[in-house]
C-alpha cells in the first residue's frame, strides 16, 4: 500500500467520523476533506495535476453527451456533476409545489376522501408516501405527511407516532424502487448508466413485492394503537383540501410541471436526455413560472446538500485512483470464496447494516466503483450487483433513528409535536420491518438474477 493509498483513507475515515458524530456540519467536512484529498493525495504524494482536474470535472459539463447520452455506461471520474445538477433542479421544483400547497393539498384531499378513518388514512397515508418517493426526495414527504399527521391525529384524537414511523419506512422503501427516489439510487443510476426504466423494472418489483408484506406488518403491529377516540362522524370544522392550495394558478402549473418531470424521467432511455438535462430544465420552467416568487424558491433550496455531494466525490475518487477501493473488492470476492450468492448475500447485508449507522450517500458512493471492480475481476454481471447494493443502502437506513434523513425529520416533527420517539420504540417496531424486507430481497434476487 503506497503512502497516498493511506493519506486517502486517513481523510476517508476521518470525515466518516465527522459525519457520524455531526459536530460539525456534514457539508463543510466533506468539502474540507475533498480539499485536503486534492491537496495532499493529488498533489504532494501523486504530483499528478492532472487528476486534480479530473478529479474536479468541470470539463464534463460541456461535452454534448453530459446532456444528450448516446446510450453507452457512464464513466467514473471524480465530482459527478450529473448527481447534483439533477438534484438541484428536483430540489426547485418540490420547493415550487410546496410553496403553492401541492403537498398539504394532497394529504387533506386523501384523508377527506376515506372519511377521517384512522386505519383508512394509516393504510391510505402508507401508500401515499410509498407513491410519493418514487418521484420526490422523502425528505419532503416525511416532512409534510409528518405534519398532516400529528394535525389529524390531535383532530381525530389518536396517538401519532405508529403512523409516521409506518410513513418513514414507506418513504425509504418507495425511493428504493427508482432511479430519482433516493440518494443512493441517483449515485449508482448515473455512474452506471442506468435508466429510470432500469431501476423501476428491477429494484421497483422487489420494493412493490416488499411493500405488500410491509403493510401487512405495521397494520398488525400497529392497529391497537391507532384506535380512535373520536366520538362523531361530523368532520365539517376540519380544514377542506382547497383550504391547502395557496395559489391556484401556481397549483396547476406546478402540478404539470411534476408530471411533466415523471414522464420525462420515464423515457429519458428512449430519448437519451439524461438525468442532468432533465433536471436543469425543470428547474428552468419552475424558476420562470415562478414569477416574483424565484427568490423565496432559490433560498429554500438545501444547498448544503450540493455542497455534501461535491466533497464527497472527490474523497472517493481519491480512494479510487489510489488503488484502495480494489483492495476493497478483491477482500469481498476473498471472504467469499468466489461463491456468488454469498457475495451478493454480503453486499446486501454489509450495504444495510452499515446504512443503519451511517449516512448511507456516502457508503454508495464508495461501494459503486467497488462493484464495478468485482465485477470485472469475478464476472459476476454488474446489474446483479448494482441492485443488491442498491436495495441494501436505501432500506437499510431505516433501522435506526439516524439512518436516513427522512427517520431524523419524522422523529424530529413528532418529538416537537409533542411525541418523542425513542430509540427503544423505534428500533423496536422499524427493525423487524428492515429485516423482512432484506430476507424478501436477497431471496428474489438469489432466484431470479443468479
Amino acid at each position: 500500500m503506497t503512502a497516498a493509498s493511506i493519506v486517502a483513507i486517513v481523510i476517508f475515515v476521518a470525515m466518516f467520523i465527522l459525519i457520524i458524530t455531526e459536530k460539525i456540519e456534514k457539508h463543510i467536512t466533506t468539502l474540507c476533506c475533498g480539499a485536503l484529498t486534492l491537496i495532499f493525495v493529488f498533489g504532494l504524494c501523486l504530483r499528478d495535476f492532472g487528476a486534480i482536474w479530473d478529479t474536479i470535472n468541470l470539463s464534463a459539463i460541456i461535452n454534448p453527451e453530459f446532456w444528450r447520452s448516446s446510450g453507452s455506461e457512464a464513466e467514473s471520474g471524480g465530482i459527478d456533476w450529473s448527481t447534483i445538477l439533477f438534484l438541484a433542479g428536483m430540489m426547485i421544483m418540490v420547493e415550487g409545489m410546496a410553496r403553492v400547497g401541492f403537498f398539504r393539498w394532497l394529504c387533506m384531499l386523501i384523508a377527506k376522501l376515506v372519511r377521517y378513518k384512522t386505519i383508512p388514512i394509516f393504510i391510505a397515508f402508507m401508500c401515499m408516501s410509498f407513491v410519493l418517493a418514487m418521484f420526490i426526495d422523502s425528505i419532503t414527504v416525511i416532512l409534510f405527511l409528518a405534519s398532516i399527521t400529528i394535525e389529524l391525529a390531535r383532530l381525530l384524537k389518536f396517538k401519532p407516532v405508529p403512523m409516521i414511523l409506518a410513513e418513514i419506512f414507506c418513504a425509504n422503501l418507495g425511493g428504493s424502487a427508482t432511479m430519482c427516489g433516493d440518494p443512493p439510487n441517483i449515485i449508482i443510476g448515473t455512474q452506471l448508466g442506468y435508466t429510470f426504466t432500469d431501476f423501476i423494472t428491477h429494484t421497483g418489483l422487489i420494493a412493490l413485492i416488499s411493500f405488500v408484506f410491509i403493510l401487512g406488518y405495521f397494520y398488525l403491529v400497529m392497529r391497537k394503537e391507532l384506535s380512535s377516540n373520536a366520538v362523531t362522524d361530523d368532520f365539517s370544522d376540519l380544514p377542506s383540501p382547497s383550504s391547502a392550495i395557496t395559489d391556484k394558478t401556481g397549483f396547476i402549473i406546478n402540478t404539470i410541471i411534476f408530471l411533466a418531470a415523471v414522464i420525462l424521467l420515464v423515457t429519458h432511455a428512449s430519448t437519451h436526455l439524461t438525468v442532468a438535462f432533465i433536471g436543469v430544465a425543470v428547474a428552468i420552467v419552475t424558476l420562470i413560472t415562478s414569477g416574483k416568487h424565484i427568490l423565496e424558491i432559490l433560498k429554500k433550496v438545501d444547498y448544503k446538500t450540493l455542497l455534501f455531494f461535491t466533497g464527497l466525490f472527490i474523497v472517493v475518487c481519491g480512494l479510487e485512483k489510489t488503488g484502495v477501493l480494489e483492495i476493497i473488492a478483491e477482500f469481498i470476492q476473498k471472504i467469499s470464496g468466489g461463491n456468488i450468492y454469498l457475495m451478493v448475500g454480503i453486499i446486501i447485508w454489509i450495504s444495510a447494516i452499515a446504512s443503519a449507522f451511517i449516512d448511507n450517500i456516502p457508503f454508495a458512493a464508495t461501494m459503486v466503483p467497488v462493484i464495478r471492480a468485482l465485477s470485472a475481476t469475478t464476472g459476476v454481471h454488474i446489474d446483479v450487483l448494482a441492485w443488491s447494493l442498491a436495495i441494501g443502502t436505501d432500506v437499510g437506513g431505516s433501522a435506526t433513528p439516524i439512518g436516513a434523513s427522512a427517520n431524523v425529520v419524522g422523529t424530529s416533527a413528532a418529538a416537537k409535536a409533542g411525541h418523542p420517539i425513542g430509540w427503544g420504540e423505534y428500533c423496536k417496531k422499524m427493525a423487524p420491518a428492515t429485516i423482512i424486507v432484506l430476507i424478501i430481497s436477497t431471496i428474489y434476487i438469489c432466484a431470479f438474477y443468479l
